[in-house]
């Protein structure tokens, strides 16, 4: 035999006749002897008859197609046997965004512009080839989307036949002349992608290569379709669905299909337990209010309540007995009318004999609760006291407690008394189909306060923050980031600002502080400088400044402490021993303005400071509008790390109602009541109404009922969540919101508008 080619050695096993009786044995035997012979594989030869071959392994001897035995790791996209090739598991691959190569496409074609300011080669050839694939489907007289059956050098890169844009990014069959120097060469056009993203492989400079990197976007993998896995794990169906086909449900519908899921006896004793540990644990996390959240969805997009309600689910599931659990406001992101199932869970959760220990602003939660502690009076230097404890009926009976006071009505957030009514000036979202909103038409009236509701999952946070901020980022700022699938946004020339006001930190590191972030610290500087002692040492603004050399205490280079680094333990701080603190040098602190030097007061709170700083109007009115939003309570110079999400937000309010307004700003805020009292809320919708005085557009997006309740306008999406989701339930005044049966908002508030 030549030892250099594939041969097929075929080896008789048996000759047999078939008759009735005694002929199983024997083939079976002989089968037998023919699988150990090869690993696997017969061949049966009928006389006169046709050769077949069988297989004992998961393989078509027809198409040469093997499949590996299936275990669980062939459908988990984290693993080499189960993921897709192509994309290695994520579902996505990175290619040249044709968006962000042509951001202005109503251009016309023959003055769009590519990569002339960083890779004139690869310009001039997307220039040539576009020209080329133009010329040629001239001479087939393809027709533009417009009436003209020609196409202009001044018809709009939109407005060309869709196959000379597809064949512009992704190739066209046969060859087009292309132009290199003054010769013509019939070449095959691969396509932007393909071209671009070879260049990208062998850029000529690192200027290039980063100029080609802002190109890419994640796009979903042709060969899994963003399903993740491959085509063998892929083609497993249980009751006709894939996993894939399953992990794209949202959990309410999951939990339908798996209640369906039927096995016969054999099946039972396989998969019996699987399938009630799978039917149980998407119970939990319904249960827990993640009904609209699909089984697929990634992590990294889950909100901070989502997170911890999954969480929650997890620990039900577990039926552990005597454990502490602690959660910190599980009812963020969650709509009235889902509550009760939170609330029950984590009865549920005591009943099985454990501990559960909540911190909650949410009325509805305080008073199913068995026993409430009260901390306060106040915030900051003016908390840190028990109030009241006990049931919440005797929380309600004290009268030091602000809680109490609000749950029994004493203290509340009135309902307006006059509405404003929009202006007639909109803008207006249409065609938005971006995840689950279904091709729907908004109106924002600008000059009023529009608070946008509906259960969680009904696409508000898609429609606000996706579409409307990203698209104005793009109109006002020039922002790279393309807004969510929508066909068109009107109004967009009657806004000159656009700010969206989170609870993030407002620094990061200890040296940022409320008096840097306002703009206080720069006129604090300068009146320190421009005193006597200052002028006779020759000071000026950055001396007082510890940020840089000169005035800081160089022992901790101004951070007020010093880091001792331990190894494979973390860090340790610990106050400088050379400034004791202070951040300053003592020449520094020598210099005082009212017996404060500038230390003292950085380490002084707001409202302390107002009667000091009265008389430099620049600091003055700062200082007034901290006070204002309910801030007195915090130290000019408090480290940012050590304030709560809310009081971040409010510090950047403070700081948008101290500049000068033009009355075309609008601001978005995505639930701006995450841990905020009952008070609190109180002072943050005072300030929303002031920015609304002004002549600016505040956009909220918020299930806090009293929010609701004091808006001008209100925009009810749902009517429920997920799939179930991503319609205009109703609009208007909350009134009219009230009177909308369909609408779960409406129920909520028809109680508190009564």
């Amino acid at each position: 035999l030549d030892k250099k080619k594939n041969h097929t050695i075929e080896v008789v096993v048996d000759r047999l006749l078939i008759k009735k009786d005694g002929v199983k044995e024997r083939l079976t035997e002989s089968v037998r002897t023919a699988l150990k012979l090869t690993g696997g594989a017969v061949l049966v030869s009928i006389v006169d008859g046709d050769e077949k071959l069988y297989s004992e392994k998961m393989a078509c001897v027809n198409c040469g197609v093997n499949i590996p035995t299936l275990e669980p790791r062939s459908f988990s996209f984290n693993s080499t046997f189960g993921a897709c090739s192509r994309c290695s598991g994520l579902g996505t691959i990175a290619e040249v965004d044709p968006a962000k190569l042509i951001p202005d496409a109503n251009l016309a074609w023959e003055e769009l512009t590519f990569l002339d300011e960083v890779d004139k080669m690869a310009s001039t050839v997307l220039k040539t080839a576009l020209s080329a694939i133009i010329k040629k489907a001239k001479g087939k007289k393809l027709k533009a989307k417009g009436e003209s059956t020609s196409i202009a050098d001044s018809t709009s890169f939109n407005d060309l036949p869709k196959e000379i844009i597809d064949g512009f990014f992704y190739g066209i069959n046969g060859k087009i002349p292309m132009k290199w120097g003054e010769k013509f060469y019939d070449s095959e056009w691969k396509g932007v992608i393909r071209y671009l993203g070879e260049r990208l492989h062998n850029a000529p400079s690192e200027k290039i290569r980063v100029a080609m990197t802002e190109l890419i976007s994640p796009v979903n993998c042709p060969d899994c379709d963003g399903r993740r896995l491959s085509p063998e794990s892929l083609a497993v169906k249980i009751n006709g669905l894939g996993i894939a086909d399953y992990t794209g449900l949202t959990i309410e519908d999951a939990v339908k299909r798996f209640e369906k899921v039927t096995l016969n006896p054999r099946e039972e004793k396989i998969a019996g337990l699987v399938l009630k540990e799978i039917r149980q644990r998407l119970k939990f996390l319904n249960q827990v209010g993640l009904g609209y959240l699909s089984l697929n969805r990634p992590s990294g997009t889950l909100s901070g309540g989502e997170g911890q309600r999954i969480r929650l689910a997890t620990q039900i599931g577990s039926q552990l007995r005597g454990v502490l659990y602690v959660l910190d406001e599980p009812s963020i992101g969650l709509h009235p009318r889902d509550n009760q199932k939170l609330i029950r869970t984590l009865q549920n959760l005591r009943d099985l004999g454990n501990t559960v220990l909540v911190v909650e602003h949410d009325e509805e939660t305080i008073m199913e609760a068995d026993y409430v502690i009260d901390l306060g009076p106040l915030a900051g230097s003016h908390g840190g006291e028990v109030i009241a404890v006990g049931t919440p009926a005797e929380i309600k009976k004290n009268k030091n407690s602000i809680t109490g006071k609000y749950i029994t009505g004493k203290l509340k957030i009135d309902i307006p008394e006059h509405r404003r009514t929009p202006n007639g000036k909109n803008i207006t979202v249409k065609g938005a189909t971006a995840n689950n909103l279904k091709n729907i038409e908004v109106k924002f009236p600008l000059g009023v306060l529009t608070v946008v509701t509906g259960v969680s999952g009904s696409g508000k946070s898609t429609l606000v923050d996706d579409i409307l901020y990203r698209a104005l980022m793009r109109e006002i700022y020039g922002s790279l980031k393309s807004p969510a699938a929508h066909s068109s946004i009107e109004g967009m020339e009657l806004v000159d600002k656009i700010i969206e006001i989170d609870q993030t930190p407002i620094g990061r590191t200890p040296r940022s502080n409320p008096a840097t972030y306002t703009g206080l610290f720069t006129p604090l500087r300068e009146l320190f400088a421009m005193l006597p002692e200052s002028r006779e040492r020759g000071y000026k603004a950055g001396r007082f400044s510890f940020n840089v050399k000169g005035g800081r205490c160089e022992g901790c280079e101004g951070d007020g402490l010093k880091r001792i680094e331990m190894n494979f333990l973390p860090d340790v701080y610990v106050t400088c021993d050379v400034c004791r603190g202070k951040r300053y040098n003592r020449e520094t602190l020598g210099v005082k303005y009212k017996d404060f030097s500038i230390a003292e007061l950085l380490d002084t709170t707001i409202e302390d400071a107002l009667p000091v700083l009265e008389n430099i109007p620049q600091i003055k009115q700062k200082l007034q509008t901290l006070l204002d939003v309910g801030l007195g309570y915090i130290k000019l110079g408090q480290s940012a790390t050590t304030l709560s999400g809310g009081e971040a937000q409010r510090i950047k309010l403070a700081k948008e109602l101290s500049k000068r307004q033009t009355g075309k700003t609008v601001y978005i805020l995505d639930e701006p009541t995450t841990g905020l009292h009952f008070a609190d809320v109180h002072k943050l919708l005072d300030v929303l109404q002031r920015l609304v005085d002004l002549g600016n557009t505040v956009i909220v997006i918020e299930h806090n009922l009293d929010v609701i309740k004091t808006a001008d306008y209100v925009i009810d999406l749902g009517p429920e969540g997920g799939n179930q989701g991503g319609r205009v339930v109703a609009t208007g005044t909350p009134e009219d919101i009230a009177r909308e049966k369909k609408s779960h908002t409406g129920k909520a508030l028809k109680s508190l508008l009564d």
